[in-house]
């Protein structure tokens, strides 16, 4: 094994978390490496498929029409799943949302206005210019200004523990083993979404029909070094985010492209052509993240999406294109499903539903059913105008949950306290704050937080110091 020179900060993992940790740590300490698993050509992991952060904002502007209070992302993220896991780190994570954009903007990221449509985001969401990809490049470009050291196709192994402390990390790169020490540590290195072996301990043989959105790299490697480390865990172990995507979609990396947006607008049904739950609960960006799981409670972890045409420029038409039929027995049958079944399905839908009502697609609406078991609460209305349009669906999961536990300074805890100089940032710690729900862009945000958190923290126990305080400081 070669022994490299000492670094002041090691980060691990080349996502928002850990570009973010690498230049908050290069502010105070000169001497920052970054570690990315992937190819230059595919960095960013989970990033690269993202295009918008959920900002606290007291003032609109261009990019950000209206105002947004902390006591309303407040709410919002008590009401997506069984809200917040720990309220503190999550009060935190949302006060320090508002000063994300500036910070941002410093750092090399433009932005966009707001997209019109059914994602309702324009108020709540700030869009970065040429999505993902682009904050991606333009953090390097920024970080590389800096000073901060990048390593492409380098996967961290382990973490060489002294007691409380790390002393190193174990890293496979130029095809050989590599001993990195350091004075201190960020892990920013995802989930465990892409490893089927681990999600089948909570879920069984249905993951193998899971679609993971993003990176394959995301294979918890870094998680369960630090597992066996001594770091307690957070967060629940069958908790994702996991949207419907397209069924047809590759089994990795297939990104916000391959996300279906017509459920609210539709009738959902499982293999059995039976509906299942309200598709019109709630806001999309509130809801579409708890689509996911609820295909992956059904028979072969599938279900479809059936509308009409009077609905059908309402969403963003899927990447591969829909079925289509002139009624919905042929619909049904084109799809694979027992034609009886599913027209018996939506003229019950059909009758149930309650006429006149307002029909809002841009917010919470009139339109209801009645009697409906399950119910379809808003955007409700009959299934009746050909062309008949349906799509399969599957599971498709952005990152897992269930990670380590963090003090609210970013060291990750122990049983008996916390590890006195590695800290976690980003998916690997977002257990901490979402438990089964989630809203749009707030995994950047947990990422753009946190990792700020966490790298100047690393730059503090670099210099000397002892890890203290959270937002207090300059990182630039």
């Amino acid at each position: 094994m070669i022994t490299e020179p000492s670094w002041d900060v090691v980060v691990i993992g080349g996502g928002n978390a850990g570009l973010v940790a690498a230049m908050a740590a290069r502010r105070h300490v000169p001497r920052v490496l970054l570690l990315e698993r992937a190819s230059a050509a595919m960095r960013g992991g989970n990033t690269r498929h993202t295009r918008n952060v959920r900002c606290v904002h007291d003032q609109g502007d261009d990019y950000t029409p209206g105002t947004y209070s902390f006591d309303e992302l407040w709410r919002d993220l008590c009401a997506v799943g069984t809200g917040p896991a720990n309220e503190q780190l999550a009060e935190l994570t949302v006060a320090e949302s508002a000063t994300l954009p500036a910070w941002m903007s410093e750092h090399g990221i433009r932005w966009q206005r707001p997209l019109a449509g059914t994602l309702h985001l324009g108020r709540t969401n700030r869009f970065f210019l040429g999505g993902g990809k682009a904050l991606v490049n333009a953090y390097h470009r920024t970080a590389a200004g800096m000073g901060v050291a990048t390593w492409y196709e380098a996967t961290a192994e382990d973490l060489v523990m002294d007691g409380d402390r790390a002393v190193a990390v174990t890293v496979v790169a130029g095809g050989q083993r590599r001993r990195v020490p350091g004075r201190a540590f960020v892990c920013a290195s995802g989930g465990f979404e892409a490893n089927t072996d681990w999600l089948r301990r909570y879920w069984g043989d249905a993951a193998d029909s899971f679609i993971i959105r993003g990176t394959r790299d995301n294979d918890g490697k870094v998680l369960a070094a630090l597992l066996e480390a001594g770091a307690q865990k957070a967060g629940e172990e069958r908790g994702f985010h996991a949207v419907a995507v397209d069924a047809r979609a590759p089994r990795f990396d297939g990104g916000i492209a391959t996300r279906l947006d017509s459920i609210p607008f539709s009738v959902v049904v499982n293999s059995a052509g039976r509906r299942f739950y309200d598709e019109g609960q709630e806001i999309w960006p509130k809801r579409y993240a708890i689509w996911g799981s609820n295909i992956a409670g059904q028979p072969g972890q599938i279900a479809y999406s059936l509308w009409d045409a009077k609905v059908s420029r309402l969403f963003l038409p899927p990447m591969y294109g829909p079925a289509s039929a002139p009624d919905v027995p042929a619909l049904a049958s084109a799809l694979g499903l027992d034609p009886e079944a599913v027209t018996r399905t939506v003229d019950e839908y059909n009758k149930a539903v309650v006429p006149g009502g307002r029909f809002d697609p841009g917010g919470l609406d009139e339109c209801h059913t009645d009697g409906l078991d399950p119910p379809k609460s808003h955007w409700a209305r009959p299934l009746d105008t050909p062309p008949y349009y349906g799509i399969a669906m599957r599971p498709g999961i952005t990152f897992t949950y269930m990670g380590i536990a963090v003090t609210a300074d970013a060291r990750v805890r122990t049983a008996d306290g916390a590890f006195e100089n590695v800290f976690a940032a980003g998916e690997i710690m977002s257990g901490n704050i979402l438990s089964t729900g989630y809203l749009a862009g707030f995994g950047m945000t947990i990422g753009g937080v946190w990792g700020r958190i966490a790298g100047r923290g690393a730059a503090r126990v670099a210099s000397g110091g002892t890890s203290g305080g959270t937002s207090g400081g300059s990182d630039g």
